[in-house]
């Protein structure tokens, strides 16, 4: 896949597409069995030397409830995906990020990431809302 169009007509065919935007796609992905789901986000960004990168992103928690310190803790964990902070609605989110550069994006690669943010995501998520499945 070497082009956002290729990644959304592939994305199309095997996920939930929930929004769509030009260069920016969100899915809705299930999980586990009691029901609940996870939003992924992919959005195609420019690095500094114009290289495309694909960044797939899900929102975890507010940020105001959790210690920012534990959350780099956690990152150091981390083997795909990275926590990160961002607005939602004007309140700064925790979120679980990933890129991928497209010249090593693949349909696997990007099946296995999606999957695997989705289920970590909502793991997080899980964890740091008592229960909730906000996202």
């Amino acid at each position: 896949m070497q082009t956002f169009s290729e990644i959304e007509d592939y994305i199309r065919k095997h996920y939930n597409v929930v929004h769509a935007e030009p260069f920016m796609l969100a899915v809705d992905v299930k999980v586990g069995d009691a029901g609940r789901s996870q939003d992924i986000f992919l959005a195609e960004l420019k690095n500094s030397d114009e290289r495309r990168v694909l960044r797939l992103e899900t929102n975890i928690a507010p940020l105001g409830e959790h210690d920012a310190e534990k959350c780099l803790r956690v990152n150091l964990m981390l083997r795909i995906g990275y926590l990160a902070v961002g607005d939602l609605d004007g309140l700064p989110f925790i979120k679980l990020c990933h890129n991928l550069t497209y010249d090593l994006l693949s349909e696997a690669s990007l099946r296995y990431v999606i999957n695997h943010l989705a289920l970590l995501g909502d793991s997080i998520e899980d964890t740091l809302t008592g229960g909730g499945d906000l996202f």
